[in-house]
């Protein structure tokens, strides 16, 4: 009997490990799905991109073409407003960066 107890035991110990990312993957989301703040255009790194909350303020840039903003940017996350090239802030899903790259 012992040993079937031990048995489960190690089985069930063992499924546990195995979901512990799944579980880890779910609350990391949420924890990403909480406000960033907003990414200032006059920092540094948004200066560098030449990134603007308003996408038609681009219309002069060589990069920029009608129709392109954030909200349809394969770096854009929707569920945070996040960006993968300004970790750390959220974008306004109708602006506009010269690394924009069509979803894929």
């Amino acid at each position: 009997m012992a040993k079937q107890s031990r048995r489960d035991f190690m089985r069930h110990s063992l499924l546990g490990i195995a979901a512990l990312p799944l579980g880890a993957g779910i609350l990391s989301k949420s924890a990403f799905a909480q406000d960033l703040p907003r990414l200032d255009p006059s920092s540094d790194q948004a200066q560098a991109l030449n990134y603007v909350e308003d996408a038609s303020e681009a219309s002069d840039h060589p990069a920029y073409e009608e129709g392109e903003t954030c909200s349809n940017c394969m770096f854009f996350q929707a569920d945070s407003e996040g960006c993968q090239l300004f970790p750390q802030n959220s974008v306004e899903p109708g602006g506009w960066c010269q690394s924009w790259t069509a979803q894929g």
